[in-house]
């Protein structure tokens, strides 16, 4: 596929079709985006985040059209489409609001007097390339820290999802950014190995696949530019025996459920000690199967198709390796998959010989494991390449934060799922990808941490 494409997967119907970029457009945004930055770092720091808190008041200005693009290009209910731009707003307003204290110079102790200083300044040009399942909110949490900072961005999104693309680079552009600080960018996968290798490109950052983020991080190694990449996780979620199991079914439904089970840190391995697996499994199995999907653009819809039939037919054949092999898959009623929808779906009896047992179920499919301990919970999580978010039930605080510790993931919720917050850091490590956004973490990852020392006088 050359085009960048949108099909709405809940019709399977083609709407528009954007062209990829020539070579020559390329050397132009490079041009513009190099030619930017001079002007961006030099604009005062209120200017910029003036920009950036009226980026987050036009995102609530035009909540509307904004949401409805996510809806139809990527099957978002339309009611989660709305909450996710609310919080790419509140991104926005988040560095607008802290990207002065967060670009304080910080006086350093140092050993024979003297002035010592490390300042926050920016790189340059950066390359950013993201996916579909959150078109706005993964652009903002590259996007926000760094035009506060002074860095200016290439954008190179996802395939299906063109006009959500766009939209971005109109909102920045009517929030008053100085011209070319932002510019979206159709590139082909050559096109994107050869920005990152640009001389003017001074970092890329990747939200994606495990084999997108490879092969950019390889070519970012050798040509010696920094990096962040957001790739995938297969999050656990662990029920302990005196966990509140109502509690657990309800928020494990919406983890694995939420934008169709198509996000890297929806919970996805529910690991069950013997003396409430049962009475978990039974409720939660009730309560997967029993939600059928709707027309993602009616308000009441919790789960609508998936991005496309191809994403449905890539869970299915992970679904249908397990029951070949001898996994039980309990669903609801009808076609399990029906072009790009897919039912609610629970494996259970997963072995380590099935692809579902470490691949990463991008979907609507949940597995549960039993285990007879919290330290075999703790086994099993961490027997995972990924190493994303997790969750921990338990009425027990202090076992919670022991196995918190012993976990191999970047992030921990303690009776919650995993929630996305302007004011924390997102990250994980093993296979989970290398960096961190938001917070003040965000700020940092592409930045100069310039040392200014001044020795006593002599």
């Amino acid at each position: 596929m050359t085009a960048y494409t949108t099909i709405n997967p809940a019709t399977g119907e083609t709407i528009a079709e954007f062209p990829e970029i020539d070579d020559t457009e390329v050397e132009s945004i490079l041009a513009r985006s190099a030619a930017a930055y001079l002007t961006l770092r030099a604009t005062p720091l209120a200017e910029r985040t003036d920009a950036l808190r009226r980026a987050a008041d036009l995102h609530l200005e035009r909540i509307e059209e904004l949401a409805a693009l996510l809806t139809l290009e990527m099957g978002k209910p339309i009611a989660q489409s709305r909450a996710e731009v609310q919080l790419v707003a509140s991104i926005y307003r988040y560095y607008a609001d802290n990207a002065e204290k967060f670009l304080t110079d910080e006086d350093l102790e140092v050993v024979g007097g003297g002035i010592a200083v490390v300042r926050t300044e920016p790189i340059g040009p950066l390359l950013g390339v993201m996916p579909w399942n959150y078109p706005y909110y993964q652009v903002a949490r590259f996007a926000a820290p760094n035009l506060a900072l002074g860095n200016t961005i290439l954008l190179k999104h996802a395939r299906n999802c063109p006009q959500s693309a766009l939209a971005i680079e109109t909102v920045l552009r009517d929030a008053g950014l100085p011209r070319d600080a932002y510019l979206n960018a159709f590139l082909s996968n050559r096109q994107v190995a050869e920005v990152v290798a640009d001389p003017r490109v001074q970092g890329v950052s990747l939200t994606g696949s495990e084999r997108a983020g490879a092969a950019v991080g390889e070519v970012a190694g050798r040509s010696m530019k920094r990096y962040v990449l957001e790739l995938g996780g297969s999050d656990p979620f662990i029920v302990l025996a005196d966990a509140d199991v109502d509690a657990a079914v309800t928020a494990a439904v919406r983890g694995r459920v939420g934008n169709g089970g198509q996000a890297c840190t929806a919970s996805k391995r529910f690991i069950v000690v013997d003396d409430v697996y049962d009475a978990f499994t039974e409720r939660f199995v009730e309560q997967m199967v029993a939600i059928r999907p709707g027309d993602p653009t009616d308000p009441d819809t919790f789960l609508g198709p998936l991005s496309s039939e191809a994403a449905a037919a890539d869970l299915d054949e992970i679904v249908q390796d397990a029951v070949a092999k001898g996994a039980e898959l309990h669903v609801g009623a009808g076609d399990r998959r029906r072009g790009a929808y897919y039912l609610p779906s629970v494996l259970t009896g997963v072995t380590e010989d099935m692809r579902a047992w470490d691949e990463e179920l991008f979907g609507p499919t949940a597995v549960v494991h039993r285990v007879p301990s919290p330290q075999a919970a703790v086994e099993v999580a961490n027997s995972s390449p990924f190493g994303l978010a997790s969750s921990i039930f338990t009425r027990d605080t202090d076992l919670a934060l022991d196995l918190a510790g012993r976990l191999e993931v970047g992030m921990v919720w303690i009776n919650s799922t995993s929630r996305s917050s302007p004011d924390l850091p997102f990250g994980g490590v093993k296979r989970s990808g290398v960096g961190r956004e938001l917070g003040r973490f965000g700020i940092d990852e592409f930045a100069n941490k310039k040392l200014i020392r001044q020795p006593p006088a002599a």
